[in-house]
């Protein structure tokens, strides 16, 4: 009876209508699907929502299961200190990053697609939380209203400051986590391909800058307050050297001694990776002779080191996140469901191409998305795949989502059984594990020189992210990032590389003759290119560069014609009025034989004879039919149909025939839905590839030189 009560009262607690709303809804399609479908695809759509009822009964125990034991132990021993040091990022006390190291992880091994990453806390994702938490509840903060069933709890084991932060640390997490699943559930999975490589890697190079600053007081434990927003780095670099005087010195020995510690674990690690059988847990070791240190030289007494501190023993009950909070954290939650699916969609597309099997990016939404908002509910934080832990996951062995599974019951242990024994492990050691595992975050600054050599584009991508991200904060700077790199999309598109493509000889291969010296182009035959769709951004450079490389300006000849014929027709009219006046002038004094020779003579006119100006020839160009390949447009607007029927209309006027070879069936389609074909521009002049418009061409030039030649 009191069993019920309690369950009853927990149900109360949680509230009812937060589970309905938060975790039942977004999965109302999915269910509708089940009901209002047959059988077999119900089955099948289950199978894509669980991809574990998939997997898990063809598992091959005596295959797999060893190597996803050792993988999960090694992965486990990782996750424990990371769990602990990012919480420190996070703004939270440590046992949060266990709590976020074990739900977040055991949920996804039912729902996620990827067999070799492993989901928990990633700096980058804890720094952006903890700036969120730091911004909403400061360090001046004593007490805000918030309202909460847990206000004992706090009282008890945290301060209220510390209290808050994870209130605002766990809705993040609902709300993140409720994005992703709804972006998951609308197959919005796409939208990571924004985040482009460059843009990546320079948001997180920013991000290990940030977290290296933010962990600089642990490492000398000074004691300086936390900053968020932008500059937030050069304050707390000012705040740390400020109070440089006041160092502690045991901190800093036993942390620079971790450093060392662990470098020399990884580069051992990495240069006998082939002889191991397993890594050596080189963070799990550092933390277990850190906490023995701490607790044998009672460092917190005697030297005024500060350490973890008060680890409650069990998992808490479940409690609903402050909703109150979610206007004012809107839009990082944004940021960080994007940023956080990114990172493990991008690390699991890896192994899957490694080891051959396939991920689904809108189930890895939805994963992310339950991950996220349930864990929330049990007091975790934002999390996403960790690149170091992923790669010791694979390294070691790991087959499945087992793996991942075994590594989150280690954590539970942890959290259940020994999470006090770690109470006295000094900050400065989880500052050293942090630090230490940005040293592969800090090699991406060698893209600088990668990108100059390859791509001055992606450079400025990543520069104007790093930079943005480093002194506009993580949020503004990821935002800044996006718009520059979408302002790049639309440069490159608005000022293509155009060019003219000749034949290989005896060949139907046409490239471009600048590039190529066998390359020959086709006699009185001009094959224009440009690596873009047509659109209002480029249709007026468009013209300007098929006028240019081409050599044939309809305007200018047409200009040049007007021009030559006015001037013939005043030749003309000035050889007739000077045939008129020696015509009066001699009738009176010559017979009129003679004034009739006269008359017939040819009388030159500036230095033309009458005979030559009758015969006018009129300016034309030696071009006969000009070919746009349409091979990289994707799509053309209503501005660049009207722009390429007005190109067909002025070169037709220079009697030059305009063709367009290679035209999809999308552009062709969306061509006939903005009325470009008519009477006078058919859709004769479309051909399936160059070759079949050159030869067309030449046969029409053949043809009218023939018709030519008969008048």
């Amino acid at each position: 009876m009191d069993l019920s009560l309690r369950f009853m009262e927990l149900l109360s607690c949680v509230g009812m209508k937060y589970i309905f709303f938060d975790l039942l809804m977004p999965n109302f399609f999915f269910l509708l699907c089940l009901f209002s479908c047959s059988s077999k695809k119900a089955k099948s759509h289950l199978y894509s929502f669980l991809p574990i009822l998939k997997w898990l009964p063809r598992y091959p125990v005596k295959e797999y299961l060893l190597g996803d034991i050792i993988s999960g132990i090694s992965t486990g021993v990782m996750q424990l200190p990371q769990g602990l040091a990012y919480a420190l990022l996070a703004a939270v006390p440590p046992v949060f990053g266990l709590y976020s190291s074990f739900y977040p992880v055991f949920l996804y091994t039912f729902f996620g697609t990827s067999k070799h990453i492993s989901i928990g806390t990633f700096a980058v994702i804890s720094m952006m939380v903890g700036g969120v938490a730091v911004r909403q509840v400061p360090d001046e903060v004593i007490s805000v209203g918030y309202n909460s069933t847990n206000t004992t709890y706090a009282s008890e084991y945290y301060s209220d400051r510390d209290f808050k932060r994870v209130q605002v640390a766990v809705t993040l997490a609902l709300l993140s986590g409720i994005i992703q699943l709804c972006l998951g559930l609308l197959r919005f999975g796409f939208v990571a391909i924004y985040l482009t490589e460059p843009l990546v890697r320079g948001f997180t190079t920013a991000a290990a800058v940030h977290v290296f600053t933010s962990q600089l007081k642990y490492l000398l434990g000074v004691k300086t307050s936390r900053y968020s927003g932008p500059l937030s780095v050069v304050y707390s670099l000012v705040a740390v050297f400020s109070k440089i005087t006041t160092t502690n010195v045991a901190a800093l020995i036993v942390g620079l001694t971790c450093i060392v510690l662990l470098l020399i674990g990884k580069e051992i690690n990495l240069r006998y990776k082939k002889k191991l059988p397993v890594p050596i847990p080189m963070e799990i070791i550092v933390v277990i002779i850190g906490t023995g240190v701490s607790a044998g030289m009672n460092l917190t007494e005697s030297y005024g080191v500060d350490v973890v501190g008060n680890i409650p023993q069990g998992l808490r009950a479940p409690a609903v996140p402050e909703i109150q909070l979610i206007p004012a954290i809107f839009v990082d939650a944004i940021a960080i469901a994007i940023v956080g699916f990114s990172m493990a969609v991008s690390m699991a597309k890896i192994f899957a191409l490694k080891h051959g099997y396939t991920i689904d990016g809108n189930q890895e939404l939805i994963a992310l998305g339950i991950c996220n908002s349930v864990g929330s509910f049990f007091q975790s934080f934002s999390v996403t795949c960790s690149m170091s832990r992923s790669l010791v996951q694979e390294s070691t062995g790991g087959k499945t989502q087992i793996a991942g599974a075994l590594s989150s019951i280690m954590v539970l242990l942890v959290i259940v059984a020994i999470g006090y024994l770690f109470e006295p492990l000094p900050q400065t050691v989880l500052a050293a594990i942090v630090m230490v595992n940005l040293k592969g975050m800090f090699k991406q600054f060698g893209d600088i020189a990668h990108f100059w050599k390859t791509s001055k584009i992606e450079l400025a991508i990543w520069v104007v992210a790093f930079v943005a991200s480093l002194f506009l904060g993580l949020d503004y700077g990821l935002l800044t990032a996006v718009t520059f790199a979408m302002i790049t999309v639309i440069y490159r598109t608005q000022s293509p590389q155009y060019r003219i493509l000749g034949q290989i000889p005896d060949t139907d291969i046409y490239c471009d003759v600048e590039e190529y010296e066998e390359v020959k182009e086709c006699p009185g035959i001009k094959i224009f290119q440009a690596n873009a769709s047509l659109y209002f951004a480029n249709s007026e450079s468009y013209t300007s560069a098929l006028k240019k490389k081409t050599g044939v300006d309809p305007c200018a000849i047409l200009a040049a014609r007007r021009k030559a014929q006015k001037k013939h027709a005043r030749e003309i009219k000035k050889a007739n009025e000077l045939k008129k006046k020696a015509v009066l002038k001699l009738s009176n004094d010559v017979e009129g034989s003679v004034k009739h020779e006269i008359a017939n003579d040819e009388l030159p006119v500036n230095g033309k004879s009458l005979d030559e100006l009758e015969h006018f020839v009129e300016p034309k160009t030696n071009i006969h039919s000009l070919i746009l390949d349409f091979t990289p447009v994707n799509f053309v607007d209503s501005v660049g149909a009207k722009t390429l029927k007005s190109i067909i209309k002025e070169y037709k006027e220079v009697s030059v025939h305009v063709c367009i070879a290679s035209c999809s069936g999308p552009v062709m389609n969306e061509l006939t839905r903005l009325n470009f074909f008519d009477n006078t521009v058919t859709r004769e002049l479309l051909f399936h590839s160059i070759h079949d418009a050159v030869l067309a061409c030449q046969v029409k030039d053949r043809s009218a030189s023939q018709t030519a030649s008969d008048l």
